[in-house]
């Protein structure tokens, strides 16, 4: 099958999420009751109360929000990589949108990225429905049969029908030998590294990353030489 998907069809991207609030104390009083009742469920110890679970509420639509999205595409040899970041959501969403209905609204592109059909593609669908911006249509995928919906997700290829075990990117890119730079921080970490240290510029660099290990991923799979680095550009 993927001997049959143009390189250059396949649009891979990866997002970063955090909190829609620095901490628990600041979220609006009927959020907070909720994202009460949904750390309730969360919890696995007694001492993880809702507080010191918020963390964790970026990875959650409802209660997180989106603050850069990387989307990198192939172009014979050479990567072309661009993010869409900043602290208005809505505004980057839209642009992302923009991006999505006049250069991949056709039926041949396709979405990737690792684990995207349980998180990325459904939160970015989720939070541009509740900013109010009409979903593109390839991520509008209600109604659609499944050879129908324009998506891969790099985990997904690699269960090759196993449904048990989940395979983080970091793994994939260390047996299949895939040159990757070392970060100073990891997914856990870019709630701290935004809202504490307010440097959105060193969060988008980690997502520029983690598209850059997807499309290498993607090659492999398909048998095909890895990108070089300096064939990687990235828009400004």
């Amino acid at each position: 099958m993927l001997d049959q998907i143009k390189n250059e069809n396949v649009l891979c991207i990866d997002i970063e999420t955090v909190p829609q609030y620095p901490v628990y104390d600041e979220v609006p009083v009927l959020m907070r009751k909720l994202w009460d009742i949904k750390a309730s469920r969360l919890a696995s110890k007694e001492e993880e109360t809702p507080e010191i679970l918020y963390e964790r509420a970026g990875i959650y639509a409802e209660f997180g929000k989106i603050i850069c999205i990387s989307a990198g595409i192939l172009n014979g040899d050479v990567l072309r990589i661009k993010s869409f970041s900043g602290k208005d959501e809505a505004e980057l969403l839209n642009s992302f949108a923009d991006m999505l209905n006049t250069k991949f609204s056709k039926p041949q592109y396709l979405l990737c990225a690792h684990n995207g059909k349980e998180f990325d593609f459904p939160y970015i669908a989720r939070r541009m429905l509740i900013n109010g911006i009409r979903l593109p249509a390839i991520l509008d995928i209600a109604g659609r049969k499944p050879w129908e919906v324009q998506h891969l997700d790099t985990m997904e290829l690699w269960k090759f029908g196993d449904y048990k075990n989940y395979t983080s990117l970091a793994l994939l890119t260390a047996i299949f030998d895939i040159p990757t730079p070392k970060d100073d921080i990891d997914g856990s970490q870019v709630g701290n590294v935004y809202w504490v240290e307010d440097n959105l510029n060193r969060i988008v660099e980690y997502c520029q990353k983690d598209v850059v290990a997807i499309v290498q991923l993607f090659l492999r799979y398909k048998g095909e030489p890895l990108i070089a680095s300096d064939n990687i550009s990235i828009a400004g």
